[in-house]
């Protein structure tokens, strides 16, 4: 299980796992191996290590002030020796439905859920979460990466499609989600700048946030936060959606935690998670990543409490460089 031995440059950040740290992190987690149900602050904090469908009846109700669910598509992948294969839109939805009204079991009365997709899930995700939810809005971003095709459109955007229990009543925190913008043509209203400001390297303007995201990079090996897991999810993404919708010192909650982005991001962000994930590899991955985080709160393209444009890197050192 060792993923150390690859061939790596000499620069590649890629975040990995040798057999000794294998051990040492696979300490730290939780298997409820004894069948029993817990509370809260048994597993809070923690990554469990187990088959979500199995876990999750031992779980307390109403826990979760968000939820994070990125289960595996409708596709034919493979983590980590785990297959998951595709099936038709009608199996896909049976899939959903055995397992997505438990998860939202977790959710409190006033909480927030997000569910990941692409194109040829999104249908069903929305179909089950309509079922169970009600839905506030769906995101689409844009993946910036992708094989091109020569008989179709390339794929470049996923959807999140966002629910709550109560639509009269949940957390939604817009100003600390605002993306800082540079204003191509400023305008000015007597004079003065009109909604915007100038500083030593622009003029910018704090936009508030819409549900199409075309700000987002996805890991890749210069990257700090990356991995081996093949369907990564960026943290800045995961930042937003906790920042949005969990308050200060609230839990977040991921059933397929993978290799722990969304712990990682609750835990610099000063939220508390609990987290799911099936392979052992994962998990004590997500371990190692929650320990670096002790150290590192950086979140790629969020810098001075504002989400930043692509490809700003330079302008978010030089502003950090100023304070």
């Amino acid at each position: 299980m060792d993923n150390t031995d690859k061939h790596r440059a000499g620069r590649n950040k890629t975040v990995t796992i040798s057999d000794i740290e294998l051990s040492m992190f696979g300490e730290r987690l939780v298997t409820l191996s004894d069948g029993r149900c817990v509370q809260v602050e048994d597993i809070i904090d923690r990554t469990l290590h187990g088959d979500m469908t199995e876990l999750l009846p031992r779980l307390p109700a109403t826990f979760a002030d968000l939820i994070f669910i990125d289960p595996p598509y409708n596709l034919t992948r493979n983590f980590n020796g785990m297959k998951f294969r595709s099936s038709s839109e009608e199996e896909y939805i049976a899939y959903l439905r055995f397992w997505f009204p438990k998860v939202v079991a977790c959710l409190k009365p006033n909480g927030s859920l997000y569910i990941c997709g692409d194109w040829r899930s999104t249908s069903a995700l929305q179909t089950v979460m309509r079922e169970n939810l009600t839905v506030i809005n769906r995101i689409t971003w844009q993946r910036e990466k992708g094989r091109g095709a020569l008989r179709n459109w390339k794929n470049a955007m996923e959807d999140i499609w966002f629910g709550v229990n109560n639509e009269k009543e949940y957390y939604f925190n817009t100003d600390a989600v605002k993306q800082k913008r540079r204003v191509i043509a400023p305008y000015r209203k007597d004079g003065a700048p009109k909604d915007w400001i100038t500083s030593d390297n622009g003029k910018y303007r704090l936009t508030y946030p819409s549900n199409l995201w075309d700000d987002i990079s996805i890991p890749y090996w210069s990257m700090p936060e990356n991995t081996d897991h093949p369907t990564q999810k960026p943290e800045k993404l995961l930042a937003k959606l906790i920042l949005a919708s969990c308050p200060p010192d609230g839990i977040v909650f991921d059933p397929f935690l993978g290799s722990g982005t969304t712990s990682v991001v609750a835990k610099k962000l000063g939220r508390h998670y609990i987290g799911i994930e099936t392979s052992e590899l994962y998990c004590c991955l997500a371990e190692k990543r929650l320990a670096q985080a002790d150290s590192d709160k950086t979140i790629q393209g969020y810098t001075d409490g504002v989400f930043w444009e692509r490809n700003t890197a330079n302008l978010q050192r030089y502003n950090t460089k100023k304070r």
